[in-house]
């Protein structure tokens, strides 16, 4: 199974011109490199926000699929049957 989560990281308090930036790092928290990059952004203090992937409901998936034309129209039910070979 892979674990990915999105991290929001601003620049360092310290940085010389105070401009804050945030960064989207996507990454396999059960990897080790994953485990060692939050250690390390949580050292310097730029960890902010952990933030979950957000699913699509299935009427935004379904709006999804009408706008990609990823539907098909039938006038009756037998129109449609016969499409699928029923």
């Amino acid at each position: 199974m892979k674990v990915i989560r999105n991290f929001f990281v601003p620049l360092p308090q310290n940085h010389k011109k105070k401009i804050m930036a945030t960064y989207t790092i996507t990454l396999n928290e059960r990897t080790t490199s994953g485990k060692a990059l939050i250690r390390y952004l949580q050292a310097l203090g730029v960890l902010v926000k952990k933030v979950n992937p957000t699913k699509k409901s299935s009427y935004e998936r379904s709006q999804d699929d009408i706008r990609e034309g990823r539907v098909e129209k039938f006038e009756s039910a037998d129109e449609m049957f016969k499409s699928l070979g029923i």
